[in-house]
């Protein structure tokens, strides 16, 4: 550990801060927990005191129940805040609403924690902020030279294209709940598709979420046994797990997509059963976290949370002090 980072180390709960007596994204329950985002790898239930932005917080209370914690508090972007000896502040992530890195100060030092980030243009959630400082501690879902994803508007004409190409026939697309669900509806949003979209039941409440903070989503129908009847030449979105079940009977003719990084990779289509594969992502990809690695200017990196070993060898040829962090319980893949 580097001497300079005595204060911030990794612990069997999760990173911790020693000058401010708080976790960040702990994987069980702790007196003090900082929440980068509502996915369910990072933010988890049982904790005493929860600090994260008030669209975290209200997505926990979404997932968990308003007694997910015995206290929160909200905290804007860029507010700072003294805990301990530590000051924190919040800057964007990019990744999903509310997502946030957590910015720590120290001894004359910085931290930036980014959670899980992305740099591409999201229109459901506030863009990744650069933060210069001396660790910079990375994520890497998609960590690898071979993830270089395609441009996001060309993703989803695919699905357009396929929709006036096959009038006749259901498009049932898999999506992540949370982030995934409400981008691509914007995004299809955003290049014209003005038609009721069809959503499965486990979407809905979350979607409403996201309407609730500003974020429209044009009009939304939430599938039963009768409406799958009407749905030839519309577009489904469901969680993933739904495409293989019970509920995926019964749509017209169906082609069956997923919205996911992953799905560059074909073993993974092939995996997936998936006729049409979008390949749109959350996470950044490997141009994305090396560009990142270079905007921060940090000295020291440390990685974390997907493919560490390619992105540590890439930061320690620019003459960084790099090393894979190998936090526990980071996975949540549908999200991707």
């Amino acid at each position: 550990m580097v001497k300079a980072f005595h204060w911030l180390r990794p612990e069997p709960a999760g990173l911790y801060c020693e000058a401010g007596d708080f976790y960040i994204d702990p994987v069980r329950p702790v007196p003090r927990a900082v929440i980068t985002h509502g996915h369910a790898d990072h933010a988890r239930p049982g904790h005493g005191r929860v600090l994260a932005t008030a669209e975290t917080l209200a997505i926990m209370q979404v997932r968990y129940g308003a007694d997910h914690a015995e206290a929160t508090q909200a905290l804007p972007y860029g507010e700072p805040l003294k805990i301990g000896d530590a000051v924190l502040r919040f800057a964007p992530a990019g990744h999903i609403l509310g997502s946030a890195q957590a910015v720590i100060e120290h001894g004359g030092k910085r931290a930036a924690v980014s959670g899980d980030y992305k740099r591409r243009a999201d229109p459901t959630c506030r863009p990744f902020e650069v933060i210069e400082s001396d660790l910079f501690v990375t994520e890497a879902t998609f960590g690898l030279p071979v993830f270089r994803h395609p441009d996001t508007r060309g993703e989803v004409a695919k699905l357009l294209r396929s929709l006036a190409l096959f009038p006749e026939r259901t498009h049932l697309i898999g999506v992540y709940a949370l982030g995934k669900c409400q981008r691509l509806i914007c995004e299809l949003r955003d290049q014209g598709y003005d038609e009721p979209l069809y959503i499965h039941g486990a979407l809905k409440e979350l979607s409403g979420l996201y309407e609730r903070h500003g974020i429209e989503l044009g009009e939304l129908i939430q599938v039963t046994a009768e409406i799958k009847k009407q749905t030839a030449g519309r577009i489904v979105l469901c969680p993933p797990g739904a495409l293989a079940d019970l509920w995926s009977r019964g749509f017209p003719e169906r082609i069956t997509g997923m919205a996911s990084g992953w799905l560059l990779i074909r073993q993974r289509v092939k995996q997936r059963g998936v006729e049409l594969p979008l390949v749109i992502s959350d996470h950044a990809d490997w141009n994305e976290l090396t560009q990142t690695l270079r905007d921060v200017k940090a000295g020291t990196v440390w990685v974390t949370h997907g493919q560490e070993d390619a992105l540590v060898h890439y930061a320690r040829g620019l003459g960084l002090d790099a090393a894979p962090l190998s936090l526990q319980g980071r996975d949540e893949e549908d999200a991707a």
